[in-house]
């Protein structure tokens, strides 16, 4: 009996030892291409092999970008690297793509690949700047019936529509969590544009989220179809009614703000590294401590609300005017717009 143990544990020792040995061979095989100043894809990052990077690029880590504004632990979770291994792959790719301080100028020179997304309306469009801009999420919140779902039609509209009229010549993914999304809404808003209906909603990707798990799987899954499917538009509607529902009382609060937190980054990161623009609607609570003014404020806390690069606060007007104002921007004053939601779409 004693015999049989050491023999197995002579076994496991055997191999761990050729585990080793053909991992440093595969490290070896790209030794040439891994000299620095030479890293020009993630295989020749050192540590990652032809194995390593198949499984890298399948789960949407198929840049130098991507790995790195990734974590060691994500490239632990999704390749198996060990966590030395994952941290000088993140290094050497961060390094290749000169990720250190850099003058003000170069960073002016970036932000003018910047894109914007027209609203439909003058009046929103000048309060945003131009419009939504993209490599940032945009927040619109506000009670119900305000017309946040609206705002994501029309956009699902306009994102088709070439750049020079103020479109993003791109397709659009709709991660749909209150199934609330209305392709009839969508048919209506194309016609009164002067598009092919048909054609409009075969550029719309859409998917209904059934929980919050469900819901971080199909932002994760989107990195993987950007490309493939040209998508310049990613839409979640809306972006805390699950995280709502699953996390009651302030026992689950901690748990939902992480995955909360996870969930905003991931967004964050695919718009930033594919220069797309991120909308997500956000659903509002009243706030028993506030005696003076509005109490409405939105779900989320302070997580969303620092995720969240311009955030716009909707109310109901008379009729079919709404009111939208800005609530917080980097780089634009606080402000108001009035608009109005009509058949054909946001109008001023």
């Amino acid at each position: 009996m004693k015999e049989k143990k050491i023999k197995d544990k002579d076994q496991e020792f055997l191999d761990d030892e050729v585990n080793d040995y053909e991992e440093m061979e595969d490290v070896e095989n790209n030794t040439d291409e891994k000299k620095p100043g030479k890293t020009k894809s993630i295989t020749d990052l050192p540590g990652i092999g032809p194995a390593s990077a198949e499984k890298l690029i399948a789960a949407g880590y198929d840049s130098l970008e991507g790995i790195a504004v990734a974590s060691p632990m994500e490239l632990v979770a999704v390749a198996g690297l060990g966590e030395g291994t994952a941290i000088k792959a993140i290094k050497a790719a961060r390094d290749s793509l000169e990720m250190g301080f850099e003058s003000a100028e170069k960073i002016l020179e970036r932000r003018k690949t910047i894109a914007r997304l027209t609203t439909g309306s003058k009046e929103l469009d000048e309060l945003l700047g131009g419009g939504i801009e993209s490599q940032s999420i945009t927040e619109v919140y506000g009670m119900f019936a305000a017309g946040k779902s609206q705002w994501c039609f029309q956009l699902s509209v306009l994102a088709q529509l070439p750049r020079d009229k103020g479109g993003l010549n791109g397709n659009v993914l709709y991660i749909d969590t209150e199934n609330s999304f209305r392709p009839e809404r969508v048919e209506q808003i194309a016609r009164h544009r002067g598009l092919d209906p048909e054609q409009v909603m075969k550029n719309i990707f859409v998917a209904r989220a059934y929980n919050s798990n469900h819901q971080m799987l199909l932002a994760d899954k989107a990195a993987e179809i950007i490309k493939e499917k040209n998508i310049r538009l990613v839409i979640v509607d809306s972006l805390t009614s699950q995280f709502r529902s699953e996390f009651v009382g302030r026992g689950q609060l901690s748990d939902r703000q992480q995955k909360l937190n996870s969930h905003m980054r991931l967004l964050q990161k695919i718009a930033e590294l594919y220069n797309i623009v991120v909308f997500v609607t956000n659903q509002v609570m009243s706030r028993p401590d506030v005696l003076f003014g509005d109490p409405t404020d939105a779900i989320g806390g302070n997580v969303v609300k620092h995720a969240s690069k311009t955030r716009i606060y909707l109310r109901k007007g008379s009729g079919s005017k709404r009111i939208a104002k800005l609530v917080d921007s980097p780089s634009l004053p606080d402000g108001e717009a009035i608009y109005q939601v009509t058949e054909n779409g946001i109008t001023d």
